[in-house]
């Protein structure tokens, strides 16, 4: 048995002998779609203004820059570290970044500063730009719309807030509170038992977070109370396309963040109008009972838009002073109550949880790790691109996500064999046989060979 001895690195290697990666499938499609539509001539007539033109140190291109942000949402990745090692680790993220194999990656700091540097707009833009690939498509229409909002942990900790008026910290003063109660040397555990019992504690108006001034105090869906943003969609029912993407405080109710979000909402919608469509608007909109007020009903019912909005229970009504009102809550009751509505509101079920469950929980922001509106609703919009990009790619090559194709195998012998009445006993120990293969394959074709190997040389043991 021989040792390890050190190795000492080649001070040359040929370009040649450098390992070389065919890339992902995903990506490389994803690629051409790109090319095909002159995605980074786009994205540098963006960025045109945010960069020298006398060049310094070497910076990071647009192109490069957007994908680095895509690669984040395709592989779940929450923080902008681990975008960057992610792209230093995997030769097929290289090959999708278009780096070369003597090129170093960026480093974090890098796409931390170009993001700093490019406004808002320019975000929105490639957003845009997304979207007019989709009506290329077709599958982007915005006449039929649901919305819905989620809410965001942000990075900041609830032991950091501060008063807004004095400055002063959430211990200090609960301790100058306990001492005026009666307490005199409070301990940690006597703090947080004369915390529990004092009621509207965490009020907005009066506490800040120094370090995040744009998160707000607010209950999470789990229970817990968390600094938190709110993110806010409208979602093509049609299609399942985004169609626009707001990100609000937490504090501000469904019912007021609404106005915001179908404004842009109509204005994606505008911006993205075919020329052989000029009467492309938005009809109907579809929400859920948070969404639900006289107010609400009443001004979309004189933006000539059909409401399908589910109606909380709030006994009997009364419509005194109050006739708009009372013929806009009846006529989306109606609606509601109906074979449409019934429909419609089932597929805003499916529909608007899918984008909360690819963009927070398998898209890793679900908790931003950046601070501030702008700089949370930059990566935002460009991972809301990233979503329509992964529904582009479904229409064409049947995944959205590079993920998917690690089962895509599995699931098409799965329905191939579920359609047949086969033997138990017989085909189940088959069927386990062929997709312990072919995740082999996938995962390990050398454990794979090795096991073949092994159950070759059994055999030839027993036969002798």
């Amino acid at each position: 048995m021989g040792t390890r001895e050190s190795e000492q690195a080649p001070l040359w290697i040929a370009t040649s002998d450098l390992p070389r990666s065919p890339g992902h499938p995903f990506y490389a499609r994803l690629n051409d779609v790109l090319d095909a539509a002159h995605f980074d001539q786009f994205a540098e007539a963006q960025c045109a203004r945010f960069y020298a033109p006398v060049m310094g140190r070497p910076s990071l291109a647009p192109g490069r820059y957007f994908r680095l942000l895509l690669v984040g949402y395709f592989e779940g990745l929450d923080a902008e570290r681990g975008i960057a090692w992610r792209a230093a680790d995997s030769l097929a993220v290289r090959t999708f970044l278009g780096l070369g194999l003597e090129e170093a990656s960026p480093d974090h700091s890098t796409i931390s500063r170009t993001r700093r540097l490019i406004d808002v707009e320019t975000h929105r833009a490639v957003f845009t730009w997304v979207q007019e690939r989709l009506v290329e498509a077709k599958l982007l229409r915005g006449k039929t719309v649901g919305i819905d909002a989620t809410t965001l942990e942000a990075n900041a900790a609830m032991r950091s807030i501060v008063r807004r008026d004095t400055g002063e910290g959430y211990v200090a003063f609960l301790t100058k509170l306990a001492a005026a109660s009666g307490i005199k040397t409070p301990t940690r555990e006597a703090l947080a038992r004369f915390d529990r019992k004092r009621k509207k504690k965490g009020a907005n108006t009066e506490w800040t977070s120094p370090s995040d001034p744009d998160a707000r105090i607010t209950k999470m869906k789990d229970g817990r109370t968390h600094l938190a943003h709110k993110a806010e969609h409208v979602v093509d029912l049609d299609t399942g396309a985004l169609v626009t993407v707001t990100l609000q405080g937490p504090d501000v109710g469904d019912t007021t963040s609404m106005e915001k979000t179908l404004t842009s909402a109509a204005e994606q919608i505008d911006a993205v109008r075919p020329p052989d469509n000029p009467d492309r608007v938005i009809a109907e909109v579809v929400a859920d009972k948070g969404y639900h007020s006289n107010e609400t009903m009443t001004d979309l019912r004189a933006l000539a838009m059909r409401t399908y909005v589910s109606e909380p229970n709030r006994g009997r009504r009364r419509w005194a002073g109050a006739p708009d009102a009372k013929i806009a809550v009846y006529a989306n009751r109606r609606r509601i109550r109906g074979t449409r509505g019934k429909r419609l509101l089932r597929r805003r079920g499916e529909l608007l949880e899918r984008p909360n469950a690819h963009l927070y929980e398998t898209g890793g922001m679900r908790r931003t790790h950046l601070r501030g509106h702008q700089n949370i609703f930059k990566r935002l919009i460009v991972h809301a691109a990233g979503f329509n990009l992964g529904l582009l790619m479904r229409a064409l090559v049947g995944v959205g996500k590079p993920r998917c194709l690690q089962g895509a195998v599995s699931a098409a012998l799965l329905a191939a064999f579920s359609g047949a009445r086969l033997n138990r006993g017989v085909w189940s120990a088959l069927v386990v046989h062929v997709f312990e293969t072919l995740s082999l394959i996938a995962l390990d074709p050398w454990r794979l060979h090795r096991r073949w190997r092994l159950a070759a040389e059994v055999t030839l043991t027993t036969d002798c």
